[in-house]
């Protein structure tokens, strides 16, 4: 068989690749991947920045015979940063040298995690050297009571930093949404031309829809000899922009410890729905008490130091302190966070919800807020609340806008996958 040239090299240099030695560079990846313990094995010894970023690796994840089921071995583990708080502090740097942020982040919350070094994070020269972001912010939370007031201040400013950029990333396409809902929501009978809803009065008006003659229907290509219109009696129109609260908005959100990184997005989303005229927002923490941090939304860090994160959950008891602020059901909207593992009486949470839907109010039941997708949650919870029509999901902050958009409009909440449902 004949081949064209152009085939007979690609074939040659495909053969000769596969059949050549692995290069320097791709044995240095495997040293990097399989750490030092298997030094030996690759042949490999690693130089300069590489040396120093394995170093920073091995302090965490290395350690011979004895290392943990997560790292790169099972059992103990003989490398690790110590307790000294200068050496966490150097390796702190080191790793924001070496690595990207979101791999900093990672690998500062298995530093916590792995090696139980929260203890150190109450020093503020700590927390100065530390990559800021949710987690943190969770885990200083939930260490503020144990924070002396050397640091509180320093947290303080570690916290206001990641809420900062939350709110510069979330803020003004929650305002868009937002205000396009509500604009819509507001509906009037007897609009000015410019504010008709042309779709929702079409639909309205089509049994007025009337038949008639075609004007010319001989000369007309394919006419049927008939046209139609549809006669608009009633027409559906935007409303105009009020400086009168709209709709209310509930946020009740469970502050028990699994839920850090929702009570920081919600938080954020209060403050910014606080800072909406059209918009009545209140925010109400619990855990087996319940706290309503309303008052302080005006500043999201001054809410977040209002929680405490940890403790028994009881749903019944903070869904009957919402339901009494509740003046105005059917402008009003709930959405509960929380994972949904009750602590309370079950049947009188349930009971609540079908109350509160019946009455008019939009339930929302979210199990978590936050990136990191389907959580831990009471299934058994989960699907009756879905049983009530208030279905149960998980909800990252970037569709929460739109899930708060369709629960203002009334219209079916954007469940983002089947499989965050119970």
């Amino acid at each position: 068989m004949n081949r064209t040239p152009g085939e007979t090299a690609e074939r040659t240099t495909e053969r000769t690749v596969s059949d050549s030695p692995p290069d320097a560079e791709r044995l240095r990846r495997w040293r990097m991947v399989l750490g030092a313990d298997s030094a030996d094995s690759t042949g490999c010894t690693l130089t300069g920045q590489d040396a120093a970023m394995d170093g920073a690796l091995d302090a965490l994840y290395g350690g011979g015979a004895g290392k943990k089921p997560n790292g790169r071995g099972t059992g103990g583990r003989s490398a690790g940063l110590g307790a000294s708080a200068p050496s966490v502090a150097r390796w702190l740097g080191d790793i924001r040298t070496y690595f990207p942020s979101s791999v900093v982040q990672v690998m500062q919350r298995d530093a916590i995690d792995r090696l139980g070094l929260s203890a150190l994070l109450l020093e503020p020269e700590m927390l100065e050297a530390v990559e800021p972001d949710v987690h943190l912010v969770g885990t200083l939370l939930s260490l503020d009571k144990a924070m002396p007031e050397t640091t509180k201040e320093t947290a303080r400013a570690v916290v206001r930093k990641v809420v900062e950029e939350l709110e510069r990333r979330l803020e003004s396409r929650t305002r868009a949404t937002l205000t396009g809902a509500l604009d819509r929501s507001a509906r009037i009978s007897r609009p000015r031309h410019r504010d008709i809803d042309w779709d929702r009065t079409i639909r309205a008006n089509l049994k007025n829809y009337l038949t008639l003659p075609a004007p010319d229907a001989a000369t007309t290509a394919g006419s049927t000899g008939t046209t139609g219109t549809v006669v608009p009696e009633r027409l559906i129109g935007y409303g105009r922009s009020s400086r009168s609260a709209r709709k209310d908005i509930v946020l009740c959100v469970d502050q028990s410890g699994s839920m850090a990184a929702s009570v920081v997005y919600a938080s954020v989303f209060g403050a910014v729905l606080a800072s909406m005229r059209t918009l009545s927002t209140r925010l109400v923490v619990f855990d087996t008490a319940v706290v309503d941090l309303t008052d302080q939304l005006d500043d999201p860090v001054d809410v977040l130091f209002g929680t405490q994160l940890g403790g028994g959950t009881d749903i019944n008891r903070a869904l009957a302190y919402c339901q009494s602020r509740i003046t105005r059901p059917a402008d009003t909207v709930v959405v509960l966070i929380s994972d949904l593992y009750e602590g309370g009486i079950r049947d009188e949470m349930l009971k609540r919800v079908a109350a509160m839907k019946a009455s008019g109010v939009q339930f929302v039941s979210l199990l978590a807020l936050s990136d990191e997708g389907a959580p831990a949650y009471d299934h058994e919870h989960a699907a009756a609340l879905g049983a009530l029509g208030a279905p149960a999901f998980a909800c990252t902050p970037d569709l929460f806008p739109d899930v708060m958009a369709a629960a203002i409009e009334k219209r079916p909440l954007p469940i983002p996958d089947k499989e965050y449902q119970p």
